[in-house]
């Protein structure tokens, strides 16, 4: 028997409906439009978001920043001992060899101590002063001192300029000023007077007498001391000058001005002419310097200048010397950095007279009849040979050499200006000096004669005490040694 079953199926109108949908007709509805086609997804460089850019701009700014405070704490002044003891053997071979002498940069300040160097007899004929420009020091000319005071008619002598060098390069200075009429300035004077009278001055004045004896329209002048960089301009420099000849007894002088010292010190050459034989200018123009002023002035420039070896090296090597020694450049970078040098030469760069007239100067009734050598870096660059003959133009009797090295003195050219400068002051006349003897009253010669034959008998008479057997010829005043400062005590060495 068959069986039949039927599936259920389901209604072909609902299949037909899914498949074949009939939209139902709108007139009222707009036409339709067709589908817009999706935007493509942005890629990675147009969705940076700006503020990136601020990010990474601060950090490198703040990475500098540390770096820079970072390298100026290593360029901070460190204890004077500590400092002379880092010194390379080349530094400290250098001021064995000097001794100092005190001088007064202004009626203001206090004495500041000077580094020299000299060589060759005291009673010699030719007296030279060789004076360093901005950023150099007496390091560079000491085998130029050498060679000098190795001829028997010349003594010659070079300073360390107040700021640089081993000279002092700050001085402590007591400053003024008057206090505010301001609410903060009123409240920092009574904190001041309660640190002076104590917390309960002003209650037992109020228990005592009903109020505060306190004056709020007294005008208070406050002081206070501040160390700051010496600045050598034009006054100073004579001031230096002049006492460095009389204290050292170099008059009449013959003056060997290197670069930047020329236009410093042309108002106190015209101002002692009696004190001056001849003038030598050494690659000096008569306003700028051979040490570019942003080298060490620009603040973070400085750090990295003064802060690395090669850097410091490129810069000597591009702007001062022809051939760079490191052993030389490092010497002159301790010397820049160390207590705060290149502060000091900045000061000394600012000061300087850009507008310094030289043709007129020499036509001054003061600077006429001055026997001038102007002796100038021959390899140095065509313009610069050119600014040196103008010079020699412009300076009345002068005469024009020139020498083998870079702006700054180095040890392979220094014989050949020593030469250059003593052939030109051997060719000078000889220099007049006054001998001017004490009368001696009789009833005080006996005692005299005695007194001095006790002092020779002990062998301290007054030139044995007063020289120290050296025969530099500096007086007693000028024993206070440098080094002393350092508290390791110091020798002249000459």
């Amino acid at each position: 028997m068959a069986i039949i079953t039927e599936e259920p199926q389901s209604p072909p109108q609902l299949r037909h409906r899914k498949a074949n949908p009939k939209p139902t007709p709108n007139p009222a509805s707009p036409p339709s439009e067709p589908p817009s086609t999706p935007a493509p997804p942005k890629s990675a460089e147009t969705t940076v978001n700006p503020f990136h850019f601020w990010f990474y701009f601060t950090l490198l700014v703040s990475l500098i920043t540390l770096s820079s405070v970072l390298i100026s704490s290593s360029l901070s002044q460190q204890d004077p001992k500590t400092w002379f003891l880092s010194l390379p053997p080349l530094l400290r071979r250098h001021y064995s060899n000097g001794r100092t002498l005190k001088v007064q940069t202004a009626l203001d300040h206090p004495q500041v101590e000077v580094f020299s160097i000299q060589h060759g007899p005291v009673d010699a004929d030719s007296r030279v002063l060789i004076v360093h420009g901005a950023g150099c020091s007496s390091f560079s000319f000491q085998d130029v001192v050498r060679e000098l005071g190795s001829r028997n008619s010349v003594r010659a002598v070079a300073i360390d300029l107040p700021g640089s060098g081993f000279s002092d390069k700050s001085v402590v200075v007591m400053e003024e000023s008057v206090g505010g009429s301001d609410p903060f300035s009123k409240m920092w004077d009574v904190y001041q007077e309660i640190r002076e009278k104590g917390i309960f001055w002003g209650f037992d004045q109020l228990v005592e007498q009903g109020y505060v004896d306190f004056d709020e329209n007294a005008v208070k002048v406050l002081k206070r001391e501040r160390v700051k960089p010496i600045e050598l301009g034009s006054e100073e420099m004579g001031r230096v000058l002049g006492q460095v000849v009389d204290s050292m007894g170099l008059a009449p002088v013959d003056l060997v001005l290197h670069d930047s010292a020329l236009g410093l010190s042309a108002n106190w050459i015209s101002e002692n002419r009696g004190l001056i034989r001849s003038v030598v200018v050494l690659d000096g123009a008569p306003s700028g310097m051979a040490l570019p002023l942003w080298a060490v002035g620009v603040p973070v420039v400085r750090e990295i200048v003064l802060g690395f070896r090669f850097v410091f090296e490129m810069v000597l090597g591009k702007c001062c010397v022809k051939s760079v020694v490191a052993a030389e450049a490092e010497a002159h970078r301790i010397l820049l950095k160390g207590r705060d040098g290149a502060s000091a030469v900045v000061g000394m760069g600012k000061k300087l007279n850009c507008s310094f007239d030289l043709s007129e100067w020499s036509n001054r009734d003061s600077v006429k009849g001055l026997p001038f050598q102007v002796i100038w870096s021959g390899g140095w660059s065509d313009e610069w040979t050119s600014v040196g003959r103008q010079m020699a133009d412009a300076l009345l009797q002068s005469e024009f050499v020139s020498h083998s090295g870079g702006r700054w003195m180095q040890e392979q050219n220094s014989e050949e200006v020593a030469e250059r400068i003593y052939e030109f002051v051997s060719s000078l006349p000889k220099p007049y000096r006054e001998v001017v003897e004490e009368t001696i009253p009789n009833h005080s010669q006996g005692k005299y004669t005695a007194k001095s034959d006790h002092q020779h008998g002990q062998g301290h008479g007054h030139d044995g005490h007063s020289h120290h057997g050296h025969g530099h010829g500096l007086g007693h005043h000028e024993h206070a040694g440098y080094m002393d400062s350092y508290g390791v005590g110091h020798g002249y060495g000459m």
